[in-house]
């Protein structure tokens, strides 16, 4: 059998997902590569987009390193459990996906320049996988704070689909959202590739340039 655990290939019913605790697994901290707070409030003016794009620890230093990108944190969002530990979600019975929430300024760096690199730096084409990483919490999604945020990810979505269409690619799996509850991962989790420079990296893109950002 390829998988022993269903959980791997199908998100849990409401009944099947841990319950999760009422205490956040993270305490509040400062970012570890620039000290600048990793939870709200942020500075006035900056917005929130959550993507997720597989495994967080590569596409985390993919957005602290961008420029505008004021603070960035992993989590888990968009399942049933309440402040999941890695050990549930990676179970599959909470139905969360891994996440990065980016915090930024829209003065300084547009939602589709965001959204450029994160369909450009993973497969959005895999469904409940990235690369080896095999598992509902590793599909590719979108969660955006207002309806005009989401419009422009389901435009950014269209098109690169278009273009994945032409370069002869499946079509985007990405779910794309209004705004899910964000929760915050473990402390290990945070910054991993900053803490851990040669640590996992299972971020892979299709080759198919985003005509968007």
């Amino acid at each position: 059998m390829l998988f022993s655990n269903p959980f791997k290939s199908r998100m849990p019913e409401t009944a099947e997902a841990f319950p999760g605790r009422a205490e956040a697994i993270l305490s509040p901290r400062p970012h570890a590569v620039h000290g600048r707070p990793i939870q709200a409030p942020f500075p006035d003016g900056h917005k929130i987009i959550t993507v997720g794009m597989g495994c967080f620890w590569g596409a985390e230093r993919l957005y602290w390193q961008m420029a505008g990108v004021y603070s960035t944190a992993v989590g888990y969002a968009g399942g049933m459990t309440e402040n999941p530990t890695y050990e549930e979600v990676c179970s599959g019975r909470t139905g969360h996906s891994e996440v990065v929430l980016v915090a930024y300024d829209p003065n300084i760096v547009s939602l589709e320049a965001i959204l450029k690199v994160f369909f450009e730096e993973h497969d959005p084409t895999q469904g409940y996988r990235q690369g080896n990483d095999t598992g509902t919490q590793y599909r590719s999604v979108i969660y955006a704070e207002d309806e005009a945020d989401l419009e422009t990810a389901r435009e950014c979505a269209k098109n690169y689909g278009l273009a994945l269409a032409q370069a002869g690619k499946g079509a985007v799996t990405t779910e794309i959202e209004a705004g899910k509850v964000f929760y915050y991962a473990e402390d290990e989790h945070q910054q991993y590739l900053h803490k851990v420079p040669h640590g996992y990296c299972g971020l892979k893109g299709t080759g198919v340039s985003c005509p968007i950002g």
